[in-house]
């Protein structure tokens, strides 16, 4: 017998092997699509994250906004205190869900160029992130099916 550490993901139905909900991790960070590029450089900055989740005015997830992605914006300061984050060019879905394959999803933010994809539920609400480190992480430990 094997011994598993508090970290091993244990596969959520046996013989199908990892899924998305495995592997994701839990944002803290979000912004409205409303706010302003100045706003989310301030919690970027302030927060020492990456990214940002962003969710339209109903809470659904919209996209995500990267420091490298408002640059062109940060450039120019009117643009800081006039855009909205809606505006920019951000990632925008579609997203993981958390039933989809690791493998499934690795390939495609392979494909799409991604380190890091929304996953969200069946009605659009974010539940996390997929990191392209995570996944290739665990499908380098995880057994063959």
């Amino acid at each position: 017998m094997t011994p598993k550490s508090p970290h091993s993901p244990t596969p959520t139905r046996p013989g199908q092997g990892l899924t998305v909900a495995d592997a994701m991790d839990f944002c803290d960070y979000q912004i409205a699509d409303d706010s302003t590029v100045d706003q989310a450089n301030d919690i970027l900055r302030g927060a020492g994250v990456e990214y940002l989740l962003v969710r339209d005015h109903d809470g659904r997830c919209e996209g995500l906004v990267t420091r490298t992605g408002l640059h062109s914006f940060l450039a120019r300061s009117w643009y800081t205190e006039r855009t909205t984050i809606g505006l920019t060019a951000h990632q925008r879905g579609p997203f993981a869900w958390p039933t989809m394959g690791l493998a499934l999803a690795a390939v495609a933010m392979r494909i799409k160029h991604l380190a890091v994809w929304p996953v969200v539920d069946e009605d659009g609400y974010i539940l996390g992130v997929l990191t392209e480190d995570r996944a290739a992480g665990l499908l380098a430990v995880a057994p063959a099916a």
